[in-house]
């Protein structure tokens, strides 16, 4: 169950794995909330989470309460994209809480570090 996190950062996207010890910190979680990087392997750094998907591919929606998984009538926002003016459509959405069904986590750098990104990726690697 190791979570990929997606961390925009202006013009690029990367991608990581959560550390296995540490990704129970993120379980409970809901999409608005902020959390350490130090659980992925980026110290000092403050990330907020903006979306997801589940493991069978259904998107995260802020407005859905809870972990579970629901058919919401919906007209616009992530997980449809309306073809015409007042087109609605039922599609499955899963809620905004961070459960262990969720395998991607898209997050946004909000606080940094002292070392620049690409410098903690390329250690990581290595």
């Amino acid at each position: 169950m190791t979570f990929k996190i997606v961390i925009s950062d202006k013009e690029k996207s990367i991608q990581m794995e959560a550390d296995p010890s540490q990704e129970r910190k993120l379980i409970g979680l809901a999409i608005g909330d902020e959390f350490e990087g130090s659980i992925i392997g980026l110290k000092g750094y403050k990330l907020k989470i903006t979306g997801g998907s589940d493991k069978d591919g259904f998107p995260m929606r802020k407005d859905i309460p809870g972990p579970r998984r629901v058919r919401s009538l919906v007209s616009a926002g992530p997980g449809y994209r309306p073809k015409r003016k007042g087109e609605r459509r039922r599609k499955t959405l899963r809620g905004n809480v961070i459960s262990e069904d969720i395998v991607q986590i898209n997050t946004v750098i909000t606080k940094r570090g002292d070392k620049p990104l690409e410098e903690l990726i390329s250690a990581e690697e290595e």
